[in-house]
């Protein structure tokens, strides 16, 4: 059996269990979070012998040691947004119960939620990036505004950017999104001492370079654009796939083996030169739409990484 935990409306996952499905694997997809408990149950048992426990929802009995693999996509979250004190209890033990078992079977995760986690820390992929030898732009964390100042007088121009997407509404209680954003001197003031803030010179780029790792295997499309946050408009973007930089495909594999990670959605800078350099890497990002614009098979490689026999 292959384990599947994501959201019940995920058509990036979708992509994946069709593949399986045309391989004959039996899989059983599982969101924690909405599933369990009302339409779920989950026992598992501990002692003087390796753990063994089932998992039932309304479709599927899982016998939990016999998962070859888990693909770990994006479940909903266990806690709800203003919980009542209840709610609130009954949420953290399912978190640590259900999903303290989940993420102990004795098999792979692509990725190891838990690794997710680590790695979806801005100064962390900064730090291991760097480390790999990539080529890291001039980046300031910070919640002082003078040295923010600093900052744009030595590296100007510079950008924002959150250091995690969060939920955001607008002036009219519509949904919102923080884009990366060129910031002036005269946009800073004491707000900036409200929390911390993620400040980064501006690369003078010409395209860029979304890199998905998969196991051993590396994709890279070049994406172009006259925006500096592609993301904002998916209509305005063409896509081509080419070979990675000398070097690139080698320093991915080293990030995430590194990272302990199956996965990576890496994005880059390329420069006039030729040169990428780092931006982030999303551990569990999308990436659904490049094999659907550019048919690399990404979902099919996806479903092998599952279906491997591990040591």
């Amino acid at each position: 059996m292959i384990l599947v935990l994501t959201c019940l409306d995920d058509q990036t996952a979708d992509m994946v269990i069709d593949r399986l499905n045309e391989r004959g694997a039996r899989v059983a997809r599982f969101d924690p979070g909405v599933e369990f408990p009302a339409d779920a149950e989950l026992s598992t048992w501990f002692g003087k012998f390796p753990p063994r426990g089932v998992l039932a929802t309304r479709s599927r009995e899982v016998v939990l040691e016999r998962v070859r693999s888990v693909y770990y996509r994006r479940p909903t979250p266990y806690l709800r947004e203003s919980p009542s004190q209840i709610e609130r209890f009954t949420a953290t033990q399912a978190r640590f119960g259900v999903g303290g078992i989940l993420a102990s079977l004795p098999c792979q995760y692509v990725s190891h939620p838990w690794a997710i986690t680590a790695a979806e820390h801005k100064p962390l992929q900064l730090a291991i990036a760097r480390r790999v030898g990539f080529d890291v732009p001039a980046t300031l964390v910070t919640n002082r505004v003078d040295d923010v100042r600093a900052f744009a007088t030595e590296h100007g121009p510079i950008i924002y950017k959150p250091l995690r997407a969060t939920s955001y509404t607008g002036p009219a209680g519509e949904p919102a999104v923080i884009w990366t954003a060129q910031v002036t001197p005269d946009d800073l003031d004491d707000t900036v001492g409200l929390t911390t803030h993620l400040f980064q010179a501006r690369v003078d780029k010409v395209a860029d370079l979304r890199v998905t790792v998969v196991g051993g295997r590396v994709f890279c499309v070049r994406i172009d654009s006259d925006l500096l946050d592609w993301r904002q408009d998916y209509d305005r973007l063409s896509y081509t796939v080419v070979e990675p930089p000398p070097g690139l495909a080698e320093g991915c594999l080293a990030y995430v083996e590194h990272l302990g990670l199956r996965f990576g959605a890496f994005d880059f800078a390329l420069t006039a030169d030729g040169d990428p350099v780092f931006f982030e890497c999303n551990p569990n990002g999308q990436w659904g739409w490049l094999e659907d614009a550019t048919g690399l098979p990404i979902a099919a490689t996806l479903a092998d990484l599952l279906l491997e026999e591990r040591p």
